[in-house]
């Protein structure tokens, strides 16, 4: 019996960069190196407001040279190609919603060895005409597929997946203290370094100026992280949440 699980997300949507200032571009605005993004590469970003507040995070990978994929959160995708094309100014660099043609799903659990990846967060090769990564937030979250949906199906059983179920996902995603997204993280409020970016890889601290990097910048090296996003463990019935 497959211990191998794989869960539809619904909420992912997908978007196309291309063009010969793709690097130049992204590399001047998102909070990570876009320089590490390779074919057997990916890594999770994020865009922030001009004063360094949580806009949008993602995950970047490279299906074919010249071309970026972003992962991301398919309601709030408009708002992001909008936020890009304010800073593309001449930028020689065409972005696709690929939301309606693409999939993403997450896979656990005990990875078989034919799947043939490292272990390294963020780790991807291309499969059929998708990309299947290790997450790139920790690698113990498991793995990424992004497929088209017509043949998706055909690549899940191909890796030997079973479907699998999303509270058990969204259990070992907050057991290792991952943040998903707005969910997590109040748009426009929310500090980076308060919700786990600089361990889990998602701030690269050598890479230049970025949107957003001085209060990032200052956050981490004046000890300014006052707060965190942390799992717990609790012992008998759970608290009542309150609303947000």
């Amino acid at each position: 019996m497959s211990r191998f699980f794989a869960v539809k997300l619904e909420e992912r949507g997908l978007l196309s960069l291309s063009g010969n200032d793709l690097r130049d571009f992204l590399q001047g605005i998102v909070t990570n190196d876009v320089n590490r993004v390779t074919a057997e590469q990916a890594i999770w970003a994020a865009f922030l407001t001009p004063q360094g507040k949580y806009l949008h995070d993602f995950f970047i990978a490279q299906p074919s040279q010249g071309t970026f994929w972003l992962d991301i959160e398919a309601a709030r995708r408009q708002d992001l190609m909008k936020r890009l094309k304010i800073y593309k100014l001449r930028s020689q660099v065409e972005m696709a919603d690929l939301s309606e043609d693409f999939e993403v799903h997450a896979l656990y659990g005990e990875i078989p060895e034919h799947v043939s990846l490292p272990d390294q967060a963020g780790a991807s090769r291309p499969i059929g005409e998708g990309i299947l990564l290790r997450d790139p937030r920790h690698a113990d979250v498991g793995l990424r597929l992004i497929a088209p949906r017509a043949k998706s199906a055909e690549l899940l059983k191909e890796l030997g997946t079973a479907p699998g179920e999303r509270d058990d996902y969204e259990s070992r995603r907050i057991a290792l203290g991952i943040p998903d997204g707005s969910r997590d993280m109040e748009i426009e409020k929310a500090v980076l370094l308060e919700n786990g970016f600089d361990e889990l890889g998602g701030v690269d601290w050598q890479k230049g100026c970025f949107m957003g990097q001085e209060l990032t910048a200052r956050t981490k090296y004046r000890g300014l992280v006052k707060k965190r996003l942390l799992p717990v463990e609790v012992e008998g019935p759970c608290p009542r949440l309150a609303a947000r």
